[in-house]
């Protein structure tokens, strides 16, 4: 298998991670159907949100495959007057990743990242490897290491 960036990164801090690999299709690269596909625990998959303020900031938020991201929380958190999703057009030439396949660690730039505090309750959760159909399962806390998240209530 080929090594991803996300994968790289991991390696070159030493970070232990197990892949997953899955079949997807086009009509559904949402988080969800990625944990029923490769028979992940729903809880424990988590996706890959990317927001810009009306300061055009970027902001990268990774949460539970069923959860969403207050607005409300992500306005406070970023200290930000409105927040809103990217537009899908804009997420590879962002992150380097497409939609299905966009993975917190190994973006073209380093945006400030933060990963939702519910990951605390899990020895270890999937996140998207960089490519559609990769999953990497990783420990919370290292995945933190390995993107400068911080772990915070948005959802």
């Amino acid at each position: 298998m080929k090594k991803t960036n996300a994968m790289r990164i991991l390696d070159s801090l030493a970070i232990e991670y197990e892949v997953v690999t899955y079949e997807w299709d086009e009509e559904h690269l949402d988080a969800e159907h990625a944990s029923f596909t490769a028979g992940l625990p729903n809880e424990q998959v988590f996706k890959t949100i990317v927001m810009q303020n009306s300061d055009n900031e970027v902001f990268v938020f990774c949460l539970p495959a069923a959860f969403s991201v207050s607005l409300k929380k992500a306005r406070a958190l970023t200290g930000s007057k409105e927040i809103d999703l990217i537009r899908m057009d804009m997420l590879q030439g962002l992150t380097g990743y497409v939609r299905g396949g966009c993975s917190p660690l190994g973006m073209r730039k380093h945006f400030p990242t933060f990963v939702e505090e519910l990951a605390l309750l899990e020895e270890h959760i999937y996140i998207s490897g960089g490519v559609r159909g990769l999953q990497l399962k990783i420990a919370p806390n290292d995945l933190a290491r390995a993107s400068g998240a911080s772990f915070a209530d948005f959802t």
